[in-house]
């Protein structure tokens, strides 16, 4: 473990979205940031009650902002890093309800955005992910033609060059946020994190994957075999394959999304379609879901799911 002793992680503050999370897991993530960072933000999107009241009766050292209805991932960590700046911190960690720092995770971002940023224009920093139910870490990601490349942590001393960041996890200066922007509200959900790294790139920060810094992490709502033993795929419900679809032909309409991007990620949308609309049930709702994100895609649509698709 690289020693981050001498690391003063006072100056960050974690933003946790929440809606509808699990009561432990919750518990569980913040009994792991709250001893690494300087501040602790909940942004909750409208949940169910009885697991606010707990966190507050149990919690009096983490703020809890309630929104009035779900307004959408982006829009919640932009509440998240506009209470990060009234409260004189410096830097912000974006976290998801379902994950969880490792020890000295957040010591090592801190350390390695500090030595990167000596010869680099660093926009954010994250770790390295590891999904228990798959028991593996995931890569880093170059983007390119025809397919991205992959990169994998091979020591604790390695800090990867990539072009994306998930969100979860990242550590970005409130200062990078300044020059860059906030979050794009518009895409309420899905492609909020490759929007804002790709911005960042265009704007000429670098963004790092630190292997020193892990972090466990639930990518998709399950896993589910494939038939002919093709594998196993992450299965998302039909309201996160709407935004899936619509959101990525948005980005394809945006000046800094990179052309090597949009060329191979066209096929992936007719991989999906045949996936979840052929393969994968429910084969019509998941299909009726993609069909209809694409053309609000197509139409510039933005924000919230629309209400007559979810009835």
């Amino acid at each position: 473990m690289t020693d981050t002793a001498a690391i003063d992680t006072s100056t960050v503050c974690a933003v946790i979205v929440t809606y509808q999370s699990n009561a432990a897991a919750l518990n569980a993530l913040l009994d792991a940031v709250t001893p690494q960072v300087g501040a602790v933000v909940v942004v909750d999107n409208a949940s169910d009650g009885v697991w606010q009241l707990a966190l507050e009766h149990r919690r009096p050292d983490v703020a809890l902002l309630r929104q009035p209805c779900n307004v959408g991932l982006a829009v919640a960590q932009n509440a998240g890093i506009d209470w990060a700046r009234t409260h004189d911190c410096r830097h912000v960690l974006l976290l998801d309800q379902d994950s969880e720092p490792g020890v000295g995770m957040v010591a090592a971002l801190l350390k390695a955005l500090q030595a990167l940023s000596i010869d680099n224009k660093v926009g954010a920093v994250g770790p390295r992910f590891h999904d228990r139910r798959e028991d593996r870490d995931a890569p880093f990601v170059r983007v390119g033609f025809p397919r991205s490349q992959k990169l994998w942590c091979e020591s604790e001393a390695q800090c990867i060059a990539c072009d994306f960041l998930i969100s979860s996890g990242a550590l970005i200066p409130l200062e990078v946020i300044d020059q860059v922007g906030a979050m794009d509200a518009g895409l309420f959900i899905d492609n909020v994190d490759m929007e804002w790294s790709f911005r960042a790139r265009a704007k000429g920060y670098a963004l790092y994957g630190v292997c020193a810094a892990t972090m466990h992490h639930h990518l998709g709502d399950e896993r589910r075999a494939l038939p002919f033993g093709m594998g196993n795929i992450v299965v998302h419900g039909p309201p996160r394959l709407y935004y899936m679809m619509r959101n990525r032909l948005r980005l394809y309409g945006m000046r800094q999304t990179p052309v090597v991007w949009i060329a191979q990620d066209v096929p992936r949308v007719l991989v999906k379609l045949l996936l979840f609309g052929v393969l994968i049930g429910p084969r019509w709702r998941n299909l009726r879901f993609m069909l209809r994100g694409l053309w609000d895609g197509l139409a510039g649509r933005q924000g919230a799911c629309p209400a007559d698709l979810l009835r």
